[in-house]
């Protein structure tokens, strides 16, 4: 597994080392990951001294990587490139310290089938999140793989049939395909939406999206980090029920 972090950030700069009840947020994501059954390593890359130093003092173990690397999914690539005896890579995004180890494992399962090369999580999506670009939407064939992810409210509801579900944006790869995925070039949709993971739909790959009740508590911005706070503090939602 490999959580990328990088200090810069556009909402709150120096996000991974904000304080939460004692710790810089990535340690509390690493101590989340650790917990995930069945990973063999965590890894943390990133391309800040300062994030590798919080993560190796709390006995973590940091990998530094290019300041040029212009995603996570490029920063998880060259990670990995000095273990070459890794099969599959978990992406967990650096900013979610109220990560549900068991949503990582259910993703993990994917790779079980030797036909999936990239995977991810799908929630239900509630009905006050139709309209909120913020939340990510996805569209599945009957095989359980991808056919759109979309900020816009899909798919347009006129009876019944498909279940609208949210996109939990945690990413599991195939070693050779993570590659070739940081190699390819972004498309149209992808800079259109915003949304890295079009990339792969453009270029004619499939994501198998694996069914989740996990509900993420992302950091993004000021008010995001003070609602974790709370809760970790305990004077807010518990950070069990916060997980679903």
């Amino acid at each position: 597994m490999v959580i990328p972090a990088r200090e810069r950030s556009e909402r709150l700069p120096g996000k991974p080392l904000a304080e939460i009840a004692g710790k810089p947020m990535i340690v509390r994501v690493w101590e989340r990951a650790k917990r995930v059954r069945g990973i063999d390593r965590v890894l943390v890359a990133t391309d800040s001294a300062r994030i590798a130093e919080a993560v190796r003092a709390a006995g973590g173990e940091a990998v530094m990587t290019s300041p040029d690397c212009a995603s996570g999914t490029d920063r998880c690539a060259e990670a990995v490139r000095g273990f070459p005896g890794v099969e599959v890579v978990i992406n967990v995004q650096g900013d979610e310290p109220l990560l549900d180890p068991e949503a990582v494992e259910t993703l993990a399962r994917a790779f079980e089938d030797p036909s999936v090369r990239m995977a991810t999580l799908a929630r239900p999506l509630h009905p006050e999140e139709r309209e909120n670009p913020n939340v990510v939407k996805v569209v599945c064939d009957l095989r359980g793989n991808a056919l759109y992810f979309s900020r816009a409210p899909i798919p347009f509801v006129r009876g019944s049939g498909a279940e609208p579900l949210a996109h939990v944006g945690l990413y599991g790869y195939r070693r050779d395909f993570l590659e070739l995925f940081a190699e390819l070039p972004p498309t149209p949709l992808e800079l259109t939406e915003r949304l890295e993971q079009l990339r792969a739909l453009e270029h004619g790959h499939a994501i198998r999206v694996l069914r989740t009740e996990y509900r993420s508590i992302g950091v993004d911005t000021p008010e995001d980090l003070e609602r974790v706070r709370a809760i970790f503090l305990g004077s807010g939602v518990s950070p069990s029920s916060a997980l679903v």
